[in-house]
C-alpha cells in the first residue's frame, strides 16, 4: 500500500509541477500577450491573481511576479483607460506572493525593486468630504505613486496614493506609507517616517545626527 501511495504522489506532485509550469504568464504565453508589456523573461507565477486591466500594465524584463499576487489597472475588466500605462513594472524586480498592486491614475516602480509577501500599493482612496454621504459612495481620488529603483519593500507594508519613495530605499514590514521620501531611507512605522538616512559624511545615520567639526 505504501509503494501505491508513494507512486500517486510522485504522479500527483509531476502533475502540480506541469500545471505550474504550462500556467505561468511569460512574453510566449497567450495570456502574456494581453500586457502592454511583458517584458523578455518575466513572469506571472501561477496561481495568478486577480490580473485585469492589461493593456495598461507594463512589467519589466526578468521581473517575477509572485504566485496569487493581484495587479489591476482601472476600476474593472473592460474600461478604455485612454492611451497611456497605467501601472508600471521595472526590470529586475521580485514581487513578492500575495501582494497586491491597484492603480487608477499611475503607479510607477523602478527596476530592481523587491517586495515580501503580502504588500499593498495603490494610488486611489476613498474620500470623506461629505460627512453626510456613506464614504464608500463618494467619488475617490487618485495620487499617483512612485517607488525609486533598487528598494525593498518589508512583509505586508503598505502604500498609499501620492506616496513618492526615493532610491535604494528602505521600507520596513507593516509600515503604512504616505508622503514624499528621499533617497536611500529607511521608513518604519504607523504613519511611516524616516529612521535612518544615508550620507557620504556619516553613512547610514539617525535623522537630525550632525557631524562634529574637528575642532570640536
Amino acid at each position: 500500500m505504501s509503494i501505491v501511495k508513494r507512486a500517486v504522489g510522485r504522479v500527483v506532485h509531476r502533475g502540480w509541477a506541469y500545471l505550474r509550469e504550462a500556467a505561468t504568464l511569460s512574453p510566449g504565453s497567450t495570456g502574456g500577450y494581453r500586457f502592454r508589456r511583458l517584458g523578455e523573461g518575466a513572469c506571472v507565477s501561477f496561481p495568478v491573481g486577480a490580473i485585469f486591466g492589461e493593456a495598461w500594465i507594463e512589467i519589466g524584463d526578468h521581473t517575477l511576479v509572485g504566485e496569487r499576487v493581484s495587479i489591476s489597472a482601472g476600476m474593472g475588466p473592460g474600461v478604455d483607460l485612454g492611451p497611456d500605462s497605467i501601472v508600471r513594472i521595472g526590470k529586475g524586480c521580485s514581487i513578492g506572493r500575495g501582494s497586491h498592486i491597484v492603480g487608477h491614475q499611475s503607479i510607477d516602480i523602478g527596476d530592481d525593486v523587491f517586495t515580501g509577501p503580502y504588500v499593498y500599493i495603490t494610488d486611489q482612496n476613498h474620500v470623506y468630504d461629505d460627512p453626510e454621504t456613506p464614504i464608500g459612495r463618494q467619488w475617490p481620488r487618485n495620487n499617483p505613486v512612485v517607488i525609486g529603483s533598487g528598494s525593498w519593500l518589508g512583509t505586508g507594508a503598505i502604500i498609499l496614493p501620492g506616496t513618492r519613495i526615493g532610491r535604494q530605499s528602505v521600507v520596513a514590514g507593516g509600515a503604512v506609507v504616505r508622503g514624499e521620501f528621499p533617497d536611500h531611507s529607511v521608513i518604519a512605522g504607523v504613519p511611516a517616517k524616516v529612521v535612518r538616512r544615508h550620507s557620504a559624511e556619516l553613512g547610514w545615520h539617525a535623522p537630525g545626527v550632525v557631524r562634529l567639526s574637528s575642532s570640536a
